[in-house]
């Protein structure tokens, strides 16, 4: 099959990254022909204020420029990851105006709330949900603590939306599971374009052997996800058990201080991914405490690919992840007293964490593998062909196929 995958990657390299990255190398694993649609936000420092909120909205050279990849590839789909700022929504138009299938996966919530997030001022926020225009949002600053740059996600969401774009430009989105689903059904788009594919992690690492006697943490440290309430709640576990955190961020001097204060912390900083397999293997349980929503948690599917347990908040994409009793424990988001209890829980009972760590491995092989993942992607994608030609003329998609040989989609066999 001939795809483009697109990614406008971030300053900061994040998660979305990782994903897109994992997705184009399993669909050249299955011999599909991948070619990549690629920009870079370092790109807005030479630009002035005026030109970069203009192409956020719509950017013409986005747009000729896949004009001209769809048209050299002959792709039949273009999977977005992510559009924000510079490849913009207008790159969309160009894929359908060349007779290619567009896939949005919904990564964040950027087209429901300008920080895309859902969290403003230590607490979930939906105050822009459903909302023609995210007006809290700029009065807040919710995205870079600035009003005008709040703005221009705010009037791209907007003019986007009052285009119809969201409902008529995109012909399936990818949400990371059912919770991400439903809030952007509520957020006005279209519930029967909207599917559930959740991330994966392939190769399979394997299993770890658990061994460690730690807990580990894997995210950036930041207040969202929680990194205060884990620090809390260490401190009331004294000597339980120690924590080992991976990680860094702008709360990395609140982690120093939990280490003066406590000798069962420690920080490992950033590490290559190897060495954080490695890490999260040997623990006893993997941490999620994230006080935002999330829309999947990529870390907790690595957890259960090396058998590990998770304790995470009970809200958001964590209460669809993560099974109460069964693959982990939910506990109160915020609250240090209840994740400190789910530790003490667990470490209570090693029966009952050990047919945890046995049902974690099962759900990965059932659900999270390379090989599931590409049968769901494959099934999306012949949906998202199916409403391009539900929505063309008959003339128009005769004058799409004439020429061009059929490729096959998933039959179980790679394909190209």
């Amino acid at each position: 099959m001939n795809l483009i995958v697109a990614h406008n990657f971030y300053q900061q390299p994040g998660g979305e990254d990782q994903v897109y990255a994992s997705e184009r190398a399993l669909l050249e694993k299955f011999g599909h022909q991948v070619h990549r649609f690629e920009m870079d936000n370092d790109a807005i420092d030479s630009m002035g204020k005026l030109a970069a909120m203009r192409a956020t909205i719509w950017n013409s050279k986005s747009y000729d420029a896949m004009r001209a990849a769809v048209r050299e590839h002959r792709a039949q789909v273009v999977h977005f990851h992510n559009t924000f700022p510079l490849i913009s929504p207008a790159a969309y138009a160009a894929a359908r105006d060349e007779g290619a299938a567009v896939v949005q996966t919904l990564h964040n919530f950027r087209l429901l709330c300008p920080n895309a997030v859902f969290f403003r001022e230590g607490k979930v926020c939906e105050d822009c949900l459903g909302k023609t225009f995210a007006w809290p949002g700029v009065k807040h600053k919710c995205y870079r603590d600035s009003r005008a740059a709040s703005g221009a996600v705010a009037a791209m969401a907007c003019a986007h939306r009052m285009k119809g774009t969201w409902n008529n430009g995109v012909d399936a989105y990818i949400a990371p599971t059912e919770f991400a689903r439903r809030k952007f059904i509520e957020g006005g788009l279209p519930a029967d374009r909207i599917f559930v594919k959740p991330n994966f992690v392939d190769p399979d690492p394997g299993v770890g052997p658990g061994d460690g006697n730690y807990a580990v943490f894997v995210a950036r440290l930041s207040y969202e996800k929680g990194l205060e309430t884990l620090l809390a709640a260490w401190e009331q576990l004294a000597d339980t058990i120690p924590l080992k955190i991976v990680g860094d961020g702008p709360l990395a001097h609140l982690v120093q201080q939990a280490m003066s204060r406590t000798k069962n912390i420690q920080w490992l900083g950033r590490l290559p991914l190897e060495q954080v397999y490695e890490t999260i293997g040997g623990a006893m349980m993997l941490i999620f405490p994230s006080r935002c929503y999330e829309t999947f948690g990529r870390v907790a599917v690595e957890a259960y690919a090396k058998g590990v347990p998770v304790i995470a908040s009970n809200h958001g994409a964590m209460a669809d992840v993560v099974a109460h009793e069964r693959t982990g424990l939910l506990f109160t988001p915020g609250d240090p007293r209840a994740l400190a209890g789910a530790v003490k829980q667990l470490l209570a009972n090693p029966a009952r964490l050990a047919a945890m760590r046995n049902e974690v491995r099962r759900e990965y092989v059932t659900k999270f593998t390379g090989d599931a993942n590409h049968a769901m992607m494959m099934d999306v994608y012949q949906k998202a062909i199916t409403n391009l030609a539900v929505g063309k003329s008959p003339r128009e998609v005769l004058n799409d196929t004439r020429g061009k040989q059929p490729s096959p989609l998933y039959s179980g066999e790679s394909v190209g």
